[in-house]
């Protein structure tokens, strides 16, 4: 939780700073109230967040991880009904075959590159709800109308394209997982069983940054959202680096002990 002023309305905020029948200011002026604004509430949110980390931490890794479990169930019931064809998958390299550092590299790549959008997504809405408002007073109109409802418009759509993401991942998953069990001669669950340790450890630290996206809008705390960013992906880098060490060294020799 940040300091008390930090949950008063940007909107409110700016509204105080002017004086009754005083005109509003000029857009270059609210613009760079924004800004300065932004910046400190970061930094009250990051001070916070130093001496209390684990409420928040708690609440992140808490929504991150049942992202990832969810996803992964849904790859196991897909699997579970999905036939051995469809898909080709290549089994020549990790997590099915010991790999080398240019493997870790590849999937550190993919990695980074998934992360710089969830993380996009969490500045964007700190865009959205707690900058945008900020700028209303000096608007009319329809545009006026984005600004005062930026966060709600936001919401909606992360929600929607974090549940669209979430849809197709497990649809494709599932049958990756299905025609790679079948040429294992094994079962879906089995093979999600031994690759959980990485996978789990992986999609954690990728849904970090929505889930402090989601938790702080749900819970008004806008002003966060760019201190979150910071946080939770300086969190997700070595989770991800770790992640991938797993899926190139350890992953291939437990599924050939298991298989």
């Amino acid at each position: 939780m940040g300091p008390a002023g930090s949950h008063i309305h940007p909107g409110v905020r700016l509204r105080r700073c002017l004086c009754v029948g005083e005109p509003a200011l000029p857009n270059h002026s609210v613009s760079r109230y924004a800004f300065i604004a932004g910046k400190r509430e970061t930094r009250e949110a990051l001070r916070d967040w130093h001496h209390r980390p684990w409420p928040a931490l708690g609440r992140w890794f808490a929504g991150s991880f049942c992202a990832a479990t969810l996803l992964l169930l849904a790859t196991w019931a897909i699997a579970g009904v999905s036939g051995s064809g469809g898909f080709t998958v290549q089994t020549a390299g990790p997590p099915f075959h010991v790999g080398g550092w240019a493997q870790v590299a590849t999937i550190l790549e993919h990695n980074l590159l998934v992360l710089a959008l969830h993380a996009m997504a969490c500045i964007a809405g700190f865009i959205a709800g707690s900058s945008l408002p900020l700028q209303a007073e000096s608007h009319s109109g329809l545009s006026r109308a984005i600004h005062e409802r930026g966060g709600r418009l936001a919401i909606t759509f992360v929600v929607a394209a974090t549940t669209f993401s979430l849809t197709a991942q497990a649809v494709v998953l599932g049958g990756e997982t299905a025609s790679v069990a079948a040429a294992l001669n094994t079962s879906p669950g089995t093979l999600l069983l031994v690759l959980m340790p990485h996978a789990l450890i992986e999609l954690t630290a990728l849904f970090l940054p929505l889930a402090a996206w989601i938790i702080a809008s749900r819970r008004g705390e806008w002003n966060q959202l760019l201190a979150a960013t910071f946080v939770t992906v300086a969190i997700a880098l070595p989770m991800l680096l770790v992640a991938a060490l797993i899926e190139v060294y350890v992953s291939p020799q437990v599924l050939h002990a298991l298989i």
